[in-house]
């Protein structure tokens, strides 16, 4: 008695294995998708704020960077009169909260005894980073004069060094701390001369990244900056899912895919 084997259930089956194996093809790409996107950095965001603020003697300004309600650093200028022909400027910047600081030098006075902290006027495009500058916390000096009859001193990054005369479009250089992170940001000011001194502040900006510098005057991501490699990139190259392709091959085209990833990985 001869049996006849209908040859429709060996289609059905090899067209049930293609379904298979192209439902799997298509999540296994929808989920190596989804992994990548997920692994994308956080963009990288200068926000920069203009300002026309005027710092008077005896009058200080409390400066909110990230405009949280926070003051960040207080800008304060000084000025003291002792008749008859004596009088003080100074310009600083005031203790900040914990873990605030300027990017600031030490100088030594013999006026004021001591080492003494004074913050860099930074010119335009100079880098403000942990590993550029040197910061440091509680009340730091941009100006310091004194005129009176027996003479004069004057000191501060902030005074030109020959004429001593006040500078202009000049930038603090800012380190300070959102929810427990590192920013860094800058401070646009113009130094001011007479008596009492004071500043004018003409616009501010921080690095919304944490631990990641700019430069001074920065007022917007550079192609460089938004693009930083993943240090982790140069050693272990992502590894691509399996395509389409591959997996519809089945067990053979899946040998293939896992030999080349090997051979990517040095394994």
């Amino acid at each position: 008695m001869k049996v006849s084997l209908s040859p429709s259930k060996p289609a059905k089956l090899r067209d049930s294995l293609h379904e298979h194996l192209h439902m799997y093809a298509l999540a296994a790409t929808a989920a190596g998708v989804s992994m990548l996107a997920l692994a994308q950095p956080g963009e990288a965001e200068i926000i920069y704020t203009p300002a026309n603020v005027t710092i008077a003697p005896n009058q200080e300004y409390g400066l909110d960077l990230n405009g949280d309600g926070i003051v960040d650093f207080t800008i304060r200028a000084f000025g003291k009169y002792f008749p008859p022909v004596t009088y003080i400027n100074s310009l600083f910047v005031k203790h900040p909260p914990a873990g605030n600081e300027v990017a600031a030098h030490l100088a030594f006075g013999l006026y004021w005894g001591g080492f003494h902290k004074f913050a860099y006027a930074l010119s335009s495009g100079m880098p403000i980073s942990q590993q550029a500058r040197h910061f440091s916390a509680g009340r730091v000096s941009m100006t310091w004069q004194c005129a009176c009859d027996a003479g004069g001193f004057y000191r501060g990054s902030w005074l030109a060094h020959r004429s001593h005369q006040p500078l202009s479009d000049r930038y603090l250089g800012l380190m300070f701390k959102i929810n427990g992170e590192v920013h860094y940001g800058w401070a646009r000011l113009n130094a001011l001369g007479g008596f009492g001194g004071g500043a004018m502040l003409t616009g501010y900006a921080y690095e919304t990244i944490p631990n990641q510098g700019l430069n001074a005057g920065q007022e917007q991501e550079t192609e460089k900056s938004e693009k930083q490699p993943d240090p982790a990139a140069s050693t272990h190259p992502a590894q691509k899912p399996a395509t389409l392709g591959a997996l519809a091959r089945g067990s053979g085209g899946l040998a293939m895919w896992r030999k080349r990833q090997a051979a990517l990985h040095g394994n």
